[in-house]
């Protein structure tokens, strides 16, 4: 079984990719033999990445700040994860990232994503997923 971050990185990978549901998931069964990344175990996981990788997906692009593993603070999933929803959010291939602390800042209180614990991500998260699930206007 992998781990939650893991899970988290394949469903960040399938997104940046552009992949739906039935694309990932023919993924899932004819490269790993799985049905849902819940089965996926280390090799298969592995595998998956190496397939995306080969899509063109890179973890982490040259030059983006890693923060370690510091106790108490958001962790480089959550990170990623609010990067992600920020562009999902804003229809953009990259992510706006002056945009989008200037709306941590206004609603979070933090001058920048190293400042962001668990628990400020947490809310993040779930503003911007909530935000996402909102009806759009059309102009």
């Amino acid at each position: 079984m992998i781990s939650k971050p893991q899970k988290t990185i394949l469903h960040v990978a399938k997104g940046k990719l552009g992949l739906d549901d039935d694309l990932y998931r023919q993924a899932l069964v004819r490269i790993a033999g799985v049905t849902s990344s819940t089965e996926l175990d280390q090799a298969g996981f592995e595998a998956m990445m190496g397939f995306f990788e080969y899509c063109g997906f890179r973890p982490l692009g040259k030059g983006a700040p890693r923060y370690g593993n510091r106790p108490g603070m958001a962790t480089f999933a959550q990170l990623e994860l609010i990067r992600e929803l920020w562009r999902e959010l804003h229809e953009a291939r990259e992510c706006d990232d002056e945009a989008l602390l200037g709306w941590l800042r206004k609603y979070h209180k933090v001058d920048s994503m190293r400042f962001l614990t668990m628990e400020g991500a947490r809310k993040a998260i779930t503003a911007m997923k909530a935000w996402k699930a909102r009806p759009r206007r059309v102009v």
